[in-house]
């Protein structure tokens, strides 16, 4: 069940822990495809009412199998003062090319006729592989709030290419493959969004840092740890579930258990990760 008990401390932990002031709700992490529109519209009121005066934007992610569904989520985000709204391509009956996909996320961001837009494009969970590149060109005049890409996807060509094509055009490019977020970011991204965020968010701000500085050198380092970190977690097998314990055993906050089909992480996951993190010895540590 969804526990809106812990959402103030957690609030409060990503701004004084990790240095983050921006969150995405009812994402993948957050297993918004598995919760019931009402369990939605709970988890997007409580994190816009504790983010308040301590959060700079929520980004409620709005979408949904069922276009009347996620119309609802659109206008209930909306009523609700939200900062944008993003919406994954509908992935059990797909849209096989650009226009119907836009044609589905236009219907939904008319709903919020008033609010920042995003597409969430996360193929390898969909299935749906059309190109950002080839979606962005005319999107602004079928959904004139169109505000940005949530990018979860390896294929940095193509974010290239829509970040090369759309640099006129005031378009937010938020990568979502944390362990590639350094070369998306020398290929133009604006910012990110993922997992990793609610318990490495602090090293990646010092590595968006070192970045922006430039001090290259610095920045891959950040990269190199984060990425062996998750890939010594992935080899033992991570997903939601594995993050929701990292998370718990990292910020001390209980995240517990994800909803089924997905089912808990081991005792043994919890130990080996734990140690590893623990094992990572960090630039600013130095």
């Amino acid at each position: 069940q969804i526990n809106l008990s812990v959402i103030r401390q957690y609030v409060d932990y990503l701004v004084s822990e990790q240095n983050v002031k921006n969150v995405f709700v009812n994402g993948t992490t957050g297993e918004g495809l598995s919760l019931n529109i009402q369990e939605r519209k709970r988890l997007a009121e409580e994190w816009v009412c504790q983010g308040k005066d301590k959060l700079d934007h929520v980004i409620i992610h709005v979408g949904a199998l069922s276009l009347p569904e996620s119309q609802e989520l659109a206008r209930h985000a909306a009523a609700i003062g939200v900062s944008g709204i993003a919406v994954i391509a509908p992935f059990f009956f797909k849209p096989t090319n650009k226009d119907e996909l836009i044609a589905f996320l236009q219907k939904v961001a008319s709903e919020a006729p008033a609010v920042p837009f995003y597409y969430y494009h996360i193929p390898p969970l969909t299935g749906v592989k059309i190109r950002v590149e080839e979606l962005l060109d005319g999107i602004k005049e079928r959904i004139p709030t169109f505000q940005g890409v949530k990018f979860s996807n390896t294929d940095l060509l193509d974010l290239a290419q829509c970040i090369n094509k759309n640099e006129r055009e005031q378009i937010a490019f938020l990568y979502g493959v944390d362990e590639q977020l350094l070369s998306a970011l020398a290929v133009g991204a604006d910012g990110a969004v993922g997992s990793t965020y609610n318990y490495l968010g602090r090293k990646t701000n010092l590595m968006l840092q070192a970045f922006a500085k430039p001090d290259l050198a610095l920045a891959r380092k950040y990269q190199f740890l984060i990425g062996e970190f998750l890939n010594f977690v992935i080899k033992l097998g991570f997903g939601v579930a594995q993050t929701k314990a990292v998370m718990t055993f990292v910020s001390g906050i209980p995240m517990g258990p994800p909803r089924l089909p997905l089912v808990d992480a081991s005792e043994e996951f919890i130990i080996k990760a734990k140690a590893k993190l623990d094992s990572i010895v960090w630039p600013d540590c130095d």
